[in-house]
């Protein structure tokens, strides 16, 4: 085999795998030391059974691993190809020696190695059954995605299809972690800064939030305007506690991430790492969204100072493929004191002193405003909840008990609605009819 040969698919996250069973492909029929080859194949097939187990894969293990081996690579030309689809030049003929390599890996017979090492439990990773059990690594679409894909592989008659395949994932889906996740999160550590993906992302959509039609379409337009390449703003969505701020920004997730859309979601502590993870993002084809939850500052935090540097005013231009979404329960971020305005003080420029921490909110070019629904409005959200969950009970008696949830359960707000049909659902099938609210 001519693994040692890759031009550009190197490097490998799981690779090691790859290297065992190439060693075996062409050592299985050595003299001497049969027994450690059977025993390295066998342990080759606990980790595509291990494999199976955290990814979700079934059908041909194999093939799958093969496949996640090549939509997990990020080199030259899968970044290239990224959302974009085919790129022109000399790279394509580097990507298709590799490819016409990855294909003897993938027609390769193993019978004669499993007869000789007498290894017929092969037959269990051809063709696996998976369990019920979902991905621990992807979610469900994208794990059957790769699947299919590795199932494609098989009618691929030569290594340009199969090149051509492999393309064409990469335009629908992207390369690596980014291609393959929605959501991110910043970490830390002695090796420096990474963005790893976050696993299990709620799966809300814009149509989930009840009212707020115009904050709503106010957000989904920027937004629109972003991943078509047009020009838009950072956003602030601000207002009362419990309104939607934070599930309308992981709806934008899921509604556009077929669209390259990625969200990195970053805390204050974290603000001095905002242009490292900026500096690792901003040559993809991707668009990202940083997204910073219930923003606010004390008089005495300065980590806003990071945050204005990256929005707006430090020498180097913040990409065109990135934005700040952040969300607060307050409109001016950062906590103003009377004292800010007093004119006897030691500062003795008490107008700067202001404008200084006013400065920030002024660099989102959109904000939105979420506000506590009237009682009128907060019924409605109850009754359409309660709808979606189809509650069998009378509206009289659905909104007399959502009236007495809310005087002491957080007082009006589509959250306090989102609790309370959660409330009586689990209350409705576990048998309770009546009762009352507790």
């Amino acid at each position: 085999m001519r693994e040692q040969e890759l031009l550009l698919y190197r490097n490998f996250e799981d690779g090691k795998l790859l290297y065992d069973m190439a060693f075996l492909m062409e050592h299985y029929e050595d003299e001497g030391c049969r027994t450690q080859r059977r025993a390295l194949l066998f342990e080759c097939l606990h980790r595509l059974l291990e494999l199976a187990g955290s990814f979700g894969f079934h059908g041909n293990l194999w093939h799958c691993y093969l496949a996640n081996l090549l939509v997990n690579n990020e080199n030259s030309y899968s970044m290239g190809c990224e959302i974009r689809g085919a790129i022109r030049g000399s790279i394509n003929e580097a990507a298709l020696h590799d490819i016409v390599i990855f294909k003897e890996f993938y027609d390769y017979d193993f019978a004669p190695m499993t007869d000789a090492l007498q290894a017929p439990e092969f037959e269990l990773i051809m063709k696996y059954e998976a369990s019920s059990q979902e991905s621990k690594v992807y979610n469900r679409r994208i794990c059957a995605r790769i699947c299919e894909l590795a199932e494609h592989f098989c009618h691929n008659r030569t290594p340009q299809e199969m090149k051509d395949t492999l393309t064409e994932f990469y335009r629908e889906y992207g390369v690596g972690k980014f291609g393959l996740h929605k959501s991110f999160r910043v970490a830390r550590d002695e090796e420096g800064v990474h963005v790893p993906p976050i696993l299990n992302i709620a799966h809300v959509r814009l149509d989930d939030l009840v009212g707020y039609e115009i904050p709503k379409q106010k957000l989904i337009d920027n937004t629109e305007a972003f991943v078509s390449g047009r020009k838009a703003n950072n956003c602030l969505l601000f207002g009362d506690a419990g309104t939607g701020k934070s599930s309308c920004i992981k709806a934008i997730a899921n509604a556009y991430y077929q669209r390259g859309l990625r969200i990195i979601e970053i805390y204050k502590h974290q603000f001095q790492d905002l242009n490292e993870v900026i500096a690792q993002i901003k040559n993809r084809n991707y668009k990202f969204i940083i997204y910073m939850d219930d923003l606010s500052f004390e008089d005495f935090e300065i980590e806003y100072k990071y945050l204005k540097a990256v929005i707006e005013g430090g020498l180097e231009k913040k990409p065109d493929n990135v934005l700040i979404y952040a969300t607060s329960n307050r409109r001016h971020l950062i906590r103003e004191n009377f004292s800010d305005r007093e004119e006897i003080r030691e500062d003795m420029h008490t107008g700067d002193t202001v404008q200084e921490k006013l400065s920030l909110v002024s660099r989102f070019g959109v904000t939105i405003y979420f506000g506590a629904p009237t009682k009128k409005e907060f019924q409605g959200i109850v009754r359409a909840l309660a709808e979606r969950a189809d509650l069998d009970i009378p509206e009289e008696e659905l909104l007399l008990e959502a009236n007495r949830w809310e005087l002491s359960h957080g007082g009006l707000s589509g959250r306090t609605a989102r609790q309370f049909i959660d409330y009586l659902s689990g209350k409705l099938a576990d048998g309770e009819t009546s009762g009352g609210v507790q």
